[in-house]
């Protein structure tokens, strides 16, 4: 099959993980953080309106991911904080806002305010790599979560969707519902390998049907909706007769959206996450599917299964979350209040 990329995504390393990191109680007092009032510096004031929340005697969890106000991360954390506080522990979160220098300075910021186990989703999956050479020096276990590090091996254990399969159900509903083909524009993210597997099993799927599609517009949306917002906008200017966009994520898919209302046209718009916001519009407008995830499940299953390690237990290195096809012909079995 015939395709013009324009760009081509960058794929990270991945490489085999492995286990190997041991714990030290940290001392009481350490305070906590809520991620909906985290600043994005490495100064950030960790303390709650309710002063020290930490357990006598519980251990200081650290938890950092690419993008604290994406709907996504939020509902992951709260439910990774869940199980870390019914155990007694404290969870100190930080958003680095899709940073990476400002990621590594607040990863060294928890180390210092003595983390004994961090949570890491990182916002440049080779980027972060001094930060883990930190984490490692100081002998804190790293849990990975959603998006893998460029290299494995510093994680324990790592929980994340299908997000190959996120991209690749997506191409095929396109492939179905358009035998005729056509031009698609596609919006990546290239430092975000989440979002890179995601947009390979897209093209991988539309190339399999057989359907001739063309690449005509290709940018990095960087997992955010106004830049997406401005990326589409560019794109569709260009090229206003595109049959399809593809999103690396809701929000990128959202702000597509949101040109392509503006520019009065109506190609059909697909997204990964399965957002509340995204399938509200699924079934009444031009959005057309989100290949789904759910974060509660990712964020529990991190959770416990670094305390299963932490009381001597042999976990997975790799845990793989399902991921499927939301639409508006089945959108009404997973509701469009919540997360799945």
């Amino acid at each position: 099959m015939k395709k013009i990329i324009s760009i081509v995504s960058a794929a990270a390393l991945i490489a085999t993980m492995a286990a190997g990191c041991s714990t030290e109680k940290a001392p009481a007092d350490t305070a906590t953080e809520d991620t909906a009032n985290t600043e994005n510096t490495a100064n950030t004031d960790a303390s709650t309106e309710g002063g020290d929340t930490s357990s006598e005697g519980g251990r200081i969890f650290g938890y950092t991911c690419m993008d604290g106000t994406n709907p996504f991360f939020v509902a992951l954390e709260n439910s990774i904080r869940e199980v870390v506080e019914a155990n007694g522990d404290t969870l100190i979160s930080m958003d680095p806002a899709n940073d990476s220098n400002t990621q590594i300075d607040q990863i060294e910021d928890m180390i210092s305010r003595g983390v004994e186990v961090m949570f890491v989703n990182p916002v440049d999956a080779d980027g972060i790599i001094p930060a883990l050479d930190m984490l490692k020096d100081a002998d804190i276990p790293m849990f990975g979560f959603d998006t893998q590090v460029g290299d494995m091996s510093y994680l324990v254990s790592y929980a994340g969707s299908d997000n190959y399969n996120a991209g690749y159900v997506c191409g095929v509903d396109l492939a179905e519902k358009v035998p005729e083909g056509g031009d698609i524009l596609v919006l990546d993210s290239p430092t975000m390998q989440s979002i890179t597997d995601r947009v390979n099993g897209f093209l991988d799927a539309i190339e399999e049907s057989g359907v001739t599609f063309n690449i005509v517009g290709q940018q990095d949306g960087q997992g955010n909706q106004q830049v997406s917002n401005q990326k589409a906008t560019d794109m569709l200017t260009a090229n206003p007769d595109v049959v399809a966009i593809f999103g690396g994520n809701d929000p990128t898919a959202l702000g597509a959206y949101t040109a392509a209302d503006a520019a009065g046209l109506s190609p059909m718009i697909y997204g990964v996450d399965g957002s509340p916001d995204v399938k509200a519009l699924l079934g009444s407008t031009m959005m057309e599917g989100t290949g789904a995830q759910s974060p509660m499940t990712i964020g529990k299953t991190i959770a416990e299964t670094a305390y299963s390690w932490l009381n001597g237990e042999e976990v997975e290195a790799f845990i793989p979350i399902e991921t499927f096809l939301i639409t508006a012909d089945n959108v009404a079995d997973y509701g469009t209040d919540g997360w799945q």
